[in-house]
């Protein structure tokens, strides 16, 4: 049942900072209440982690980031930069404290517990996509029929079997079949000789994840949203029952609630207001390279970690890695040659030498991979991030759910295991 939430009378105003797809996704649904909404965002709308992701809609494959086999890539990670997960080394006792916890929660039974939590989620995710499109944001999701997880060997393969069988058992709705290479290739020319087992995931979805938040911002504008670019926010203080002020270089701006949805930097906006879960930068690469010769669908190339996702425009990205490093910490060139190793052997008629848009954004980690999503200590204040590599999959459902939350003064169900103070 919903439960009580926020100030005692519905909020007529807001302020949402961040203007990612979670920041953004928030204010339209605000917006859908009639709260009138100022979105403040330090550069600009898909500036950061919505940028340059991969840009799969996976309901399937929306799991959690603790997982037993996420502390074997750890290790090997903490020796080698080619390595899918790589942790530079550093004396930084707040990874260290973070990783303790993240590994606490890498156990099969806690494992179970995080994916029914992330099952809820992404039986609707694809739904809040649909709203969107049909309350007027124009660039379009794309169905993926199939996506293509694709091995060099069956062996390597049974992983991922394995892998999405506990995902139903934890009540994911998911569809595939196992295939071997040879049809692997007929689907998806871009394969080479050496992909020989494979599994065709059925009623997934892709977009292209610039374009997409660009449009929801433009959808927020015309809704009478007001987006202010290049500008940070240094704090928030609650008013009590006058509200919030939300601190900027130009001032202060008035509210009657805030919302903080800055991804990677959450931490210093929400810790005076009780917040102790920490947030990590897990730092994903992505590239794009021209069409002809790349893959046609979106393709998985699961052991190395790398993705393929055709943007439409003459590119296909080509993403994968994870990082833990300092959010603002530029492009390790050393990433983007790591991903080109690991694909190159794959994929055949790649034209690797003509890469563009080699960036790094910092997904928004959480010690036990759930996202934060409700109120604060403070009444006024709430936050909705925290979504680790499933941001662009859930952010529109994060964000009707906490409007939802905040608008009615009543908490849906699903938000309770996300909740901020948890």
């Amino acid at each position: 049942m919903p439960t009580a939430i926020g100030p005692s009378r519905p909020p007529r105003s807001a302020v949402v900072i961040g203007a990612g797809m979670v920041g953004l996704a928030t204010a339209w649904s605000l917006r859908n209440h009639g709260v009138e909404v100022t979105v403040v965002e330090r550069r600009h709308p898909a500036a950061g982690a919505s940028w340059g992701n991969a840009g799969w809609l996976s309901p399937a494959l929306t799991l959690p980031l603790p997982e037993p086999a996420a502390l074997r890539y750890g290790l090997r990670g903490l020796v080698s930069p080619e390595s899918p997960v790589y942790i530079p080394p550093r004396p930084d006792p707040r990874l260290a404290r973070f990783l303790l916890t993240f590994a606490r929660n890498c156990t099969p039974r806690r494992w179970r517990v995080l994916a029914a939590t992330f099952a809820t989620l992404s039986r609707h995710a694809l739904d809040a996509y649909d709203a969107l499109a049909a309350d007027g944001v124009a660039e379009p999701t794309r169905p993926a029929e199939p996506c293509l997880i694709a091995f060099r060997t069956a062996a390597e393969r049974a992983a991922m079997v394995e892998e999405l069988e506990h995902a139903r058992a934890a009540g994911f709705r998911t569809a595939y079949e196992r295939i071997d290479g040879e049809r692997a290739r007929a689907l998806e020319p871009a394969l080479g000789e050496g992909i020989g087992a494979a599994v065709e995931l059925h009623g997934q979805r892709y977009l292209n994840p610039g374009n997409f938040v660009r449009s929801l911002a433009d959808a927020v504008r015309k809704r009478g949203g007001e987006i202010l670019e290049r500008t940070e926010v240094s704090g928030i203080r609650d008013l009590g029952r006058a509200g919030v002020a939300v601190t900027t270089p130009g001032g202060q701006l008035r509210a009657d609630v805030a919302v903080v949805a800055t991804g990677a930097w959450l931490d210093p906006l929400v810790r005076p207001f009780g917040v102790r879960v920490p947030v990590q930068a897990g730092r994903g690469y992505s590239f794009s390279v021209p069409a002809e010769g790349a893959p046609t669908r979106p393709t998985y190339l699961a052991a190395q970690k790398v993705v393929c996702t055709p943007l439409g425009e003459g590119r296909v990205r080509v993403a994968g890695m994870m990082e833990l490093a300092p959010a603002d910490r530029p492009v390790d060139p050393r990433r983007i040659q790591a991903i080109i190793a690991a694909a190159r052997p794959l994929l055949r008629g790649v034209d690797w030498e003509a890469r563009t848009d080699a960036w790094v954004g910092a997904r928004p980690c959480t010690p036990d991979g759930l996202p934060l999503i409700g109120p604060t200590g403070s009444p006024r204040v709430y936050v909705n991030g925290g979504h680790g590599m499933w941001g662009v999959a859930l952010g529109p459902l994060s964000g009707r759910l906490l409007a939802d939350a905040i608008a009615t003064g009543a908490s849906p169900a699903e938000l309770a295991p996300l909740h901020p103070l948890r």
